[in-house]
């Protein structure tokens, strides 16, 4: 198959305004990114999607790809299917498979994407997967900024709240506090349907994509993992990572 990564970047960040160029450790964090997203043997290329010239212009000066997108979109997965298309037009192939993959998890581990691919495999009927983390505090399971999910038996997304869920308020001190990890790979057809669906309700009350592929009736395929990671949602995130990052072995074999 051929599978590539996309990762949608915008400067005009709400809570963070220009954190994808905010530096950790020497590195813009978007280059923390897409040089870890390199490291992933199952990908065959990784592009950067963004509206912004400042983003691309850094990508390009480290000897990656990016391409320009529409300052229009409010979700990160259609940013990433316009780049898709853009991508099949300019290379020639089409693709089967697209990671998407969040511009502000500058930890994450490469190998999680080997782990969000996997589902694939089971059948057709996979269309879209996410990476389930575990939330280990309960001031993360308050923070609006991680997206809690809850699951059914199979490991399918019941639902997506940015609100603490399942509820703590009956005295159960033991409710299970997953995280959404932002590894998005889709079925490359079912990426496009995704951008052709209406926005929905709760998405936009939630400010959550995969809402949307829920609203519509469709299933997201959840894969527990069980490593370390922190988005940068404001600059006290930076700051966490920052340290956090202090003790990453990954970081010397990309640095130039």
């Amino acid at each position: 198959m051929k599978i590539i990564g996309i990762i949608p970047a915008r400067m005009a960040s709400t809570r963070f305004p220009g954190k994808p160029m905010a530096e950790i450790h020497g590195i813009p964090m978007i280059g923390h990114v897409y040089l870890r997203s390199k490291m992933a043997k199952t990908l065959d290329e990784v592009y950067v999607a963004t509206c912004d010239k400042e983003i691309h212009d850094y990508i390009a000066s480290i000897g990656g790809k990016a391409v320009m997108t529409s300052e229009k979109h409010k979700r990160a997965s259609d940013r990433t299917a316009e780049a898709m298309e853009k991508i099949e037009n300019m290379e020639g192939y089409q693709t089967d498979i697209v990671v998407m993959i969040q511009g502000d998890e500058p930890m994450f581990n490469p190998e999680m994407i080997e782990k969000a691919i996997e589902p694939f495999s089971e059948g057709e009927e996979v269309k879209v997967v996410n990476l389930l983390g575990k939330l280990k505090t309960k001031e993360e399971f308050e923070d609006p900024n991680e997206v809690k999910v809850v699951v059914d038996k199979k490991n399918f997304a019941l639902y997506f709240s940015r609100e603490p869920i399942p509820s703590r308020k009956k005295g159960r001190s033991n409710v299970p506090m997953y995280k959404q990890v932002c590894i998005i790979p889709f079925r490359r057809d079912f990426l496009l349907t995704y951008n052709n669906m209406e926005p929905t309700p709760l998405e936009e009350i939630e400010s959550v994509d995969m809402l949307r592929v829920l609203e519509h009736g469709e299933q997201v395929r959840m894969v527990p993992v069980e490593y370390d990671t922190c988005s940068v949602d404001t600059k006290e995130d930076l700051e966490k990572v920052s340290k956090l990052m202090e003790k990453d072995n990954l970081i010397e074999k990309y640095r130039k």
